[in-house]
């Protein structure tokens, strides 16, 4: 099994994404939930040319990714699961939980440290959300995720199988919540008690800071709900919500390739948005 992973990750991947991004794509065409206020031919051709970037830097940096880090550790005997004896479900299902927690405390991070907020805000200062902005990071923030996850990998021990599961659905989910699509509200408020929807992660995009500093989730709705941060709905509603950061409203920053790699450099305020009522939502 890790032979077979590790020789077809890269076409696993591909397909995965292939399939997801041209089916999130067409529901955005048929069911949008809300007007772009951009050029999507600009927004989708300079994020996509990101998404480029960052998968040459990395398979030129990491040639076997998060996959080779959970077979390098399976060989050395790193990491919990690596040295517990547990049925392979129960591995696999604990290392996908686990890594998922991982992913949301990293996200608390790079909202919280002012060098990484620098990073992170690449993705946050996209004047639209739809589908391409879940795949919109900064090099460099690409990077820093790439070694958490090695180092969790590291500790963990998680099986192969997970790691390259967790990938798939990862990536996945980033573009399905990030998704300009809409569902009907009881399908909605159904699904966020397990996972996180579109609705409840457009809530994470808003200018004002109190929102922008919730929902932090990209796969399971739990974290956020059990750490106090959820908020269910944003308090301009959905359709008249600003998307953005306030510093960057002008798409040559924020839409352009060019801008985007160098908004980590620029001086902006804290956290670039509209200060309100921090209190939590619920």
């Amino acid at each position: 099994m890790e032979t077979f992973v590790q020789a077809h990750e890269a076409a696993i991947r591909l397909g995965f994404f292939a399939g997801i991004f041209g089916a999130m794509a067409l529901w955005e065409l048929l069911a949008p939930r809300k007007a772009l206020y951009t050029s999507k031919a600009v927004r989708w051709s300079n994020n996509l040319g990101l998404v480029v970037i960052n998968t040459l830097l990395l398979r030129a940096l990491f040639p076997a990714a998060a996959v080779g880090m959970a077979i390098l550790a399976s060989q050395q005997g790193w990491g919990l699961l690596n040295n517990v004896d547990v049925p392979a479900w129960l591995g696999i299902v604990t290392a996908m939980i686990v890594l998922d927690f991982a992913i949301w405390l990293q996200h608390i991070a790079v909202h919280a440290v002012p060098l990484l907020w620098r990073l992170h805000r690449v993705h946050h200062a996209d004047l639209d959300f739809d589908v391409t902005t879940g795949l919109r990071f900064h090099p460099l923030e690409i990077l820093l995720s790439m070694l958490i996850k090695f180092a969790v990998i590291a500790l963990l021990g998680p099986p192969v199988l997970a790691v390259m599961l967790f990938e798939v659905v990862l990536n996945g989910m980033a573009m399905f919540n990030h998704g300009n699509v809409r569902l009907p509200a009881a399908l909605d408020g159904a699904l966020r008690k397990l996972v996180v929807t579109p609705d409840m992660h457009r809530v994470h995009h808003s200018t004002h800071i109190d929102e922008m500093n919730s929902n932090f989730g990209f796969n399971l709705s739990v974290w956020d709900r059990l750490f106090g941060t959820y908020r269910a709905q944003p308090r301009d509603g959905h359709e008249r919500m600003t998307i953005g950061l306030t510093t960057y409203r002008e798409p040559r920053e924020a839409s352009w390739l060019p801008g985007l790699l160098l908004i980590p450099f620029r001086h902006s305020s804290r956290q670039d948005g509209t200060q309100q009522d921090t209190s939590v939502h619920r």
